[in-house]
């Protein structure tokens, strides 16, 4: 067939259709046995355990990026190649684990060929699979089901909408655990040291503020023109403003507040910066997060954020035109 525009994009489009079929179904037919399976999972991750995932052919890689997924929310994880399982490999797996065995039919024979074996060694199966009629569901202790209307592939050969939706059902076990055990974002960046998800992840507000003579101060006493200039001087877009005699924030002046300021006559540079300075303004710790800086941005829809110290005090700057950056949006 010729790879005309129209049959390669009808083609494609066909594809992800049959897909995204998989994948509803499979969300619709959720129900008691994935509530199960949430909480053995649960209770092996309490208890010290580990869950192991094992899967042939074309679902060999599903389980082990669902093994990755889990290890990144903190739940001890790895995966057993079925073939070498059985010829010394099977040494990883302990009492009391968990081992979630992939099948989209259930009757892969290196699948099943373990299930007597794990048992011997004291773990507790899940069948991963689409046939809850199988010889693998059958034998295991809990089941996951995936629901495949049919596979995309025009041959009805290569697992297509099956691997889809075994690697979408891992997921949502995954992110249900990960919410269920609290994780944090502080949790999340130290299972990600590395690479670019692990350094914007690892960010602190004090890694990316503005200090010295780019954090413009003044007290909230001087005129708008003083504050203007002092503005200007640290190329910024905003002045946290002071209390003289205790050096806490009282406000901050951006220059949105100064061009509406200027509406006010043309006497309005020389009045207090205090009358047009906007009180009580968002705040952060120096601690916190550069994630937890861009949410405030985001929420409030703001563009500069003072931080400051226990006690009030300026200490730096984070304007959002830096965040791009440091990558964090």
């Amino acid at each position: 067939m010729a790879l005309t525009t129209k049959s390669v994009l009808a083609r494609a489009r066909a594809c992800i259709r049959i897909e995204h079929a998989a994948l509803t179904e499979t969300a619709r037919a959720l129900g008691a046995e994935f509530v199960a399976t949430a909480r053995a999972v649960d209770a092996v991750a309490a208890a010290g355990g580990k869950l192991v995932f094992s899967g042939v052919g074309k679902n060999a890689p599903i389980a082990q990026k669902i093994a990755a997924t889990f290890n990144s929310t903190g739940v001890s994880s790895c995966f057993l190649d079925a073939t070498q399982a059985l010829h010394g490999d099977l040494g990883l797996v302990d009492e009391g684990d968990l081992v979630f065995l992939l099948s989209n039919s259930g009757q892969s024979e290196e699948i099943l060929r373990l299930i007597p074996v794990l048992r011997r060694f004291g773990a507790r199966l899940v069948a991963f699979t689409s046939n809850a009629a199988s010889d693998l569901a059958r034998n295991a202790d809990l089941r996951l089901l995936f629901r495949v209307p049919r596979e995309a592939c025009p041959l009805k050969l290569a697992p297509t909408a099956s691997t889809t939706a075994a690697l979408a059902l891992g997921d949502a076990l995954a992110m249900v655990l990960l919410e269920s055990r609290g994780l944090t974002r502080d949790d999340f960046a130290r299972y990600h040291p590395a690479g670019n998800l692990g350094r914007v992840l690892l960010l602190r507000v004090k890694d990316i503020m503005r200090t010295g003579d780019r954090l413009p101060t003044a007290p909230d006493t001087v005129t708008t023109q003083e504050a203007i200039l002092a503005m200007t001087r640290a190329k910024s877009g905003s002045i946290a403003l002071i209390a003289k005699r205790t050096g806490k924030l009282t406000g901050i002046l951006t220059d949105g507040d100064f061009r509406r300021s200027a509406l006010t006559g043309p006497e309005f540079l020389r009045q207090p910066v205090a009358t047009f300075m906007t009180r009580n303004p968002k705040t952060i710790r120096e601690e916190a997060l550069g994630v937890d800086a861009a949410r405030l941005f985001e929420t409030h829809r703001i563009d500069d954020l003072i931080v400051v110290d226990a006690r009030g005090r300026p200490v730096g700057l984070v304007d959002s035109q830096d965040l791009p950056k440091f990558k964090i949006v």
